[in-house]
């Protein structure tokens, strides 16, 4: 994939939203925000337009839809509601719609599919999908759905195998043609380990970076993704998010690491339990 492909989106999971941090996104040229209808405790599209109303069209937003106050429910009605009052919150239409993982409510999987597909046919979204941040249950159902436009999937050197392998699958099974990632650090940017671990072999030599924008390119790459949501609270972290998509990743290395991967995971299956004498 071309750099020039590549985009940041502000993640706002764990981010509450600020004038400062959107007017600070727009200026790094991050013109997508991820948000779920239960984020923020569920405050997080009304905050949306109270904070920054007069930015909102400035932004491609794309929200999530399956939890509710009492859990995680698919049903068609309540994801419907759950649409047309995030539209209202929001004063505007979302650009995109996504199930909410859908694997935590497998059997509505394909009604839900199917309700998204509606809700997007009646305007109510442009484009719509599914998040998932392990698709393993899903592959395990039986089911047949309309083609998403989009999908969305942890991304970067923090994903198992399993889970990176249960995404390719998922993209060839549900056809699905433009994959978003999330979650390149698994939620912890801060981490010691991405200062002591050297990931510069994934990238082509000759190329000035830190280990945080090693960490986003390589995220764009395993798997391959065009979008990638980084939650932050400071502009600061997010342009560094946005000089980490110019960075070439040496694809062999990808290649090599994932063969890796699948390699450990097959000793380590077949490797004798052990047990205390």
């Amino acid at each position: 994939m071309r750099t020039a492909d590549r985009r940041i989106a502000l993640g706002l999971y764990r981010t509450g939203p600020t004038r400062h941090l959107l007017e600070g996104a727009l200026e790094q040229g991050v013109t997508d925000l991820d948000t779920a209808f239960n984020y923020q405790h569920f405050a997080s599209h009304r905050t949306l337009p109270t904070i920054a109303d007069d930015l909102l069209s400035e932004f491609t937003i794309s929200t999530k839809v399956g939890y509710f106050p009492d859990g995680h429910d698919l049903d068609p009605a309540r994801l419907r509601v759950a649409v047309e009052r995030s539209a209202e919150e929001l004063g505007r239409t979302p650009d995109t719609v996504l199930l909410h993982n859908p694997e935590s409510s497998v059997d509505g999987f394909a009604d839900a599919c199917a309700v998204l597909l509606d809700l997007r046919e009646a305007g109510l979204c442009k484009t719509w999908g599914l998040s998932t941040w392990d698709p393993r249950p899903l592959l395990e159902a039986d089911w047949e759905v309309p083609r998403p436009d989009v999908g969305m999937v942890r991304a970067g050197l923090t994903v198992p195998v399993g889970i990176l392998d249960a995404v390719d699958e998922l993209v060839l099974r549900a056809q699905i043609t433009e994959l978003w990632g999330m979650a390149p650090f698994a939620g912890n940017a801060d981490d010691s380990i991405w200062q002591t671990v050297d990931t510069s072999t994934f990238l082509v030599p000759g190329q000035q970076h830190n280990a945080l924008q090693t960490g986003v390119a390589a995220a764009f790459a395993i798997p391959e993704v065009s979008r990638l949501a980084v939650g932050t609270s400071h502009v600061e972290h997010l342009a560094e998010a946005v000089g980490g998509t110019r960075l070439e990743i040496n694809t062999e290395t990808v290649t090599a690491y994932r063969a890796l991967l699948r390699e450990r995971a097959t000793v380590s299956a077949g490797a004798p339990s052990r047990k205390d004498p």
